[in-house]
Parts: structure tokens; C-alpha cells; sequence
């Protein structure tokens, strides 16, 4: 899996950004276990530390458990899963209307495209 890491954020942020997509969309489904911090970092190309700080953040957020002997594993927690999904959800429709004003579109016209483009599809 491939792991996008810029120099505009901390290192940590991203990949919890990562993480967090990759639970929404099911690459890792609620109640799997999680692979180890020693290989998501291996796999990410950074210091186990850095992905420990992200796995943490996972664990407040609520995304993640641990169990003492299981590991971490990814929440069963419809409802957080739920709100997860609908803040990243806001996240996208939040850019998409800042690229488009940027065009000079007006929210109705951004949103009047979208319906366009459904109809042609």
C-alpha cells in the first residue's frame, strides 16, 4: 500500500489522515486487527516512533482499541465509524467548493455542475 507523505504537515498528522481514510474505506475493517506499529512504519518508510504517535491519535480518536494480548485492532463502533466517515465526507464537499470558487463558480453553479454531471454519466 502506498503512503503519501509531504513536507506541508507533520509527518505524524499524515499518516493518521492515512490511517483514519483507510479505516473509512474498509482496507482495514472494523474489528480486524491492526498490522504492528514495527510494520506500518517499515511499510511507510519512517521512524516506528512517528507511527506510534499516528496509531495513538487513532486510539483517542476512537478508531482504534487496544487489547493487551490481540493488539490494536479497528473499532466495532458503528457509530463512530459512521461520524468518521461523514467528517471526511464534509472534508471532500468542503474542497471541492473552495476549487471551484477559486474557478470563479458560485456554490449554487458548483453544485448545479455536479447534478449536470450525474445526469450525463
Amino acid at each position: 500500500m502506498t503512503w503519501n507523505l509531504s513536507g506541508d504537515k507533520p509527518i505524524w498528522l499524515q499518516l493518521h489522515e492515512q490511517l483514519t481514510q483507510r479505516i473509512a474505506t474498509g482496507v482495514y475493517p472494523k474489528g480486524s486487527r491492526m498490522p504492528a506499529v514495527r510494520e506500518l512504519a517499515a511499510e511507510a518508510g519512517v521512524n516506528p516512533n512517528t507511527m506510534q504517535r499516528a496509531l495513538a491519535q487513532l486510539e483517542q480518536d476512537g478508531l482504534v482499541v487496544t487489547n493487551r494480548t490481540a493488539g490494536r485492532t479497528v473499532t466495532e463502533d458503528g457509530v463512530v465509524l459512521s461520524e468518521i466517515c461523514m467528517r471526511l465526507a464534509n472534508e471532500k464537499i468542503s474542497q471541492y467548493l473552495k476549487s471551484m470558487a477559486l474557478l470563479g463558480f458560485s456554490k449554487k453553479e458548483a453544485i448545479e455542475l455536479l447534478l449536470k454531471w450525474e445526469e450525463e454519466s
